[in-house]
């Protein structure tokens, strides 16, 4: 696999679409900031961290929809930065994710970050995602 980044986003697009409660994702450091990022914001339930024997462990996320429409609260994921072709900005010209309704997903020399908290820092960096 070239980019986990690109299979954790689509592992979390598949189990929305097919309206999963919960979905395992293989774990990384950085695809554990992310989930805690999508928390913070509101996107998911909750996530747990398991490990398994391979060490890599695994992370189990619960997702969020609306009680009465069933609708996911993630409408849209999209990778910005691929290994092929890295996206990087800097603080003034971080991208706005639909006017500031969306979130976009940055990893910082400070940690992994929304485009918000990495303005407010005055740090740029690598754009992961977008998440709407």
């Amino acid at each position: 696999m070239t980019d986990p980044i690109a299979d954790y986003l689509t592992r979390l697009r598949n189990a929305m679409k097919a309206n999963h409660r919960v979905v395992e994702i293989p774990a990384s450091n950085l695809k554990k900031e992310i989930t805690r990022v999508l928390y913070e914001k509101g996107y998911i339930l909750k996530y747990k961290f398991e490990p398994t024997e391979n060490k890599q462990g695994v992370i189990k996320i619960a997702l969020k929809y609306d009680h009465q429409t069933r609708q996911s609260a993630i409408l849209s994921l999209k990778r910005v930065s691929r290994p092929g072709l890295r996206k990087y900005s800097n603080h003034d010209d971080l991208p706005r994710v639909l006017n500031g309704l969306g979130v976009a997903i940055i990893t910082t020399s400070k940690g992994v970050m929304t485009d918000k908290e990495a303005r407010k820092l005055g740090v740029g960096g690598e754009i992961l995602c977008f998440v709407q």
